[in-house]
Parts: structure tokens; C-alpha cells; sequence
């Protein structure tokens, strides 16, 4: 039984950043322990040009300490109004990575996403062409469809039709929570990856909703039941390069979660590396952790691993803050509900 686990510094495949006082809150929490992450496009107004995307970065780097060392990679949000000629020049030009795909409405700041798949058709071809990956929000939005069906639904209605269409697409399955999603992504060998949070990887519905709701575990897409979640860890531990981090880390400040109509949004940036050595030691699986999270996404995104490393210590119970101050207001961190003895050293 070891103590200490030494691995290459971690990357997040998945997070948010948001803007003004918030980014500069919580910029430094994701800069600490991850050395990359691909940040999310869905701001007011979203980052849908390469001109976007390249202030946006000069504003994240602003926000990071100095002495920190983190290269943020930039998403376009993609619209039905999308330029391919401005998707492929912004990729050429190394000012984005990827781009990504929200069916409207399907989650925090997503109404300007897709309704009508065919009309990004030749952006997805021109990703494809270039070697660009898609990152997918996979959720329908039907009301009739019950929202614990949704990612479901969206890989037979959606996803498959699409990758059928434009093989050659490279797509990242975004926070998958299903078995229905971990399945799918093994049934296929090629150009399919996907992202699995911290969170859940430790909750399930019953952790939102018994006993009163409590709105910090409120996430899109929501936690499942426990067989899911159980299928997540599995899929996580298993050392399979097809699934890497992405936390989606999503602040928002407590006056928007505890309300009537609360934001959907875990903040876990500040713990999330304690929260994985938890769940890969009670699996038996720390040998597996640095594959997961530092390098798998490197390589479906054909990018190097980080040649750094950091150290994690198992120890007496890491001192965890309850809330990040912004200067919106308090940001409340994700309560994983369960002592954390390993931290980052």
C-alpha cells in the first residue's frame, strides 16, 4: 500500500472558467494542479470567432498568478451561423483547439446552440477535413423525452447518425454519465473519446435529492442512478485511453444556485485531484490514475504529455475551503461527502 503517488501533472479536458470577477476567482484553483485545460465557449455573449477566442484567452491569462505555469485551450462555440472559413483559419493559426457543439438549451447558456444538425454540416466537414475535434454536449432537449433519458436518446438520434455522416470527425463525448454513453464509446474503436467528471464519479440523483434538494449537486447533465455512476468508475479505472478527465468545473455564485430556479454547475477545481485519488484507491486502481488523467486526453487530442509531475500525499484529512471568495460572491466548492486523506504536496 503506497503513500505517495508521483505522475506527470494533469490536464483538464473540461472546464469553466466563466468571466470577469468569477474567471479571475477561479482561474488560479484550475492553474494550480492542471498544467492544460480546454475551457468551455459559453459565455454572454458565447466565444464564436477566432477574434473571440483570442481575447477570451488574453483575459484567462490575465487571470493566472504569477509563478503559475497553464496554457489555456480555447473552444468556438458553434452556432447554425458558424464560418468554416473562420473555424479553419483560427485552428491554423493555433488559437483554438476545439469546437464545441450545445443542442439549445440543453444547458447553462446554450440558447444560441444548434437546432438544425444539418446546417453546421460544413463546419463539422471542414473539422473533420482539418483534424479539428468536436466537443459534444450530448443531451436532446425534447420536452416529452424525461430528462434522466436524454444523453441516451442523443446517441441514437444524434451522435450515431452524425459520425455515420462524417467519419473522419474526431468527437469528445463531453461529462458522459451513462452506461448507455460508457458502451457506446467502447462499441467504437476510432475518432470517439470521452470525458468523465469528478463529481460524478462520487454522486448519484440520490445525493441531490434525498432528504432536501441540495442545489450544489446540480449538474447538466444530472447524476444518474448508481448503476451509471458505478459504470463511470469502472470505465475511469479501467485504464482504457478512450476516457480521460474533464471535470466541468462550472461556477456560479451561491445567490444563483440557491434560489428558485437554481444554475446548473459543480465547482471542483480546488479538489479535484484529492477527489481522484479517493475513488482510484478505494478501486484498487492508483496505478491507473495518471493514464486517466494526465494521459489519455493528451493523446486523443495528439498532443504531448506534460513532462512535469506533482506528488500526491496520503495523509490526515485535507483542509478543503467550503466557498471560493469572487467578487460576485461566494462560489460554494463541491462536498464530495467523504474524508479526502490524499492531496497534491
Amino acid at each position: 500500500m503506497t503513500n505517495t503517488l508521483t505522475i506527470r501533472r494533469p490536464d483538464d479536458w473540461h472546464v469553466h472558467l466563466r468571466d470577469g470577477a468569477v474567471l479571475k476567482a477561479v482561474t488560479p484553483e484550475t492553474a494550480r494542479h492542471f498544467a492544460r485545460a480546454i475551457v468551455m465557449p459559453n459565455l454572454v455573449p458565447p466565444v464564436v470567432t477566432g477574434d473571440d477566442a483570442a481575447a477570451y484567452r488574453d483575459r484567462i491569462m490575465a487571470a493566472v498568478p504569477e509563478g503559475m505555469s497553464f496554457e489555456p485551450l480555447m473552444t468556438l462555440y458553434l452556432t447554425e451561423d458558424t464560418d468554416p472559413k473562420d473555424v479553419r483559419a483560427a485552428h491554423s493559426a493555433g488559437i483554438v483547439t476545439a469546437a464545441k457543439l450545445y443542442p439549445a438549451g440543453a444547458t447553462t447558456n446554450s440558447a444560441s446552440g444548434v437546432r438544425d444538425f444539418e446546417k453546421i454540416r460544413p463546419v463539422l466537414e471542414t473539422m473533420a477535413e482539418i483534424g479539428m475535434p468536436m466537443c459534444v454536449h450530448g443531451e436532446v432537449t425534447d420536452a416529452e423525452i424525461d430528462i434522466f433519458d436524454r444523453e441516451a436518446v442523443f446517441i441514437d438520434r444524434v451522435l450515431d447518425p452524425l459520425r455515420t455522416s462524417i467519419p473522419q470527425l474526431r468527437v469528445i463525448m463531453e461529462h458522459v454519465t451513462t452506461k448507455d454513453a460508457v458502451d457506446y464509446v467502447r462499441s467504437n474503436e476510432e475518432r470517439l473519446g470521452a470525458t468523465i467528471t469528478t463529481h460524478h464519479l462520487i454522486i448519484n440523483r440520490n445525493h441531490m435529492l434525498v432528504g432536501g434538494i441540495r442545489p450544489h449537486y446540480y449538474c447538466l447533465p444530472v447524476a444518474k442512478r448508481e448503476t451509471h455512476r458505478l459504470a463511470l468508475v469502472e470505465a475511469a479505472t479501467s485504464g482504457d485511453a478512450r476516457f480521460f478527465l474533464g471535470t466541468d468545473s462550472a461556477p456560479h455564485v451561491d445567490a444563483a444556485k440557491e434560489t428558485g430556479c437554481g444554475c446548473a454547475g459543480v465547482f471542483s477545481a480546488t479538489n479535484t485531484m484529492s477527489c481522484l485519488a479517493y475513488v482510484f484507491e478505494k478501486e484498487g486502481a492508483l496505478d491507473k490514475l495518471e493514464a486517466f488523467a494526465s494521459l489519455n486526453g493528451p493523446a486523443f487530442y495528439g498532443l504531448p504529455a506534460n513532462e512535469e509531475t506533482i506528488t500526491i500525499e496520503k495523509g490526515p484529512a485535507a483542509a478543503y475551503p467550503d466557498k471560493i471568495a469572487s467578487g460576485s460572491g461566494p462560489i460554494t466548492l463541491f462536498d464530495p461527502g467523504v474524508e479526502l486523506e490524499w492531496r497534491v504536496v
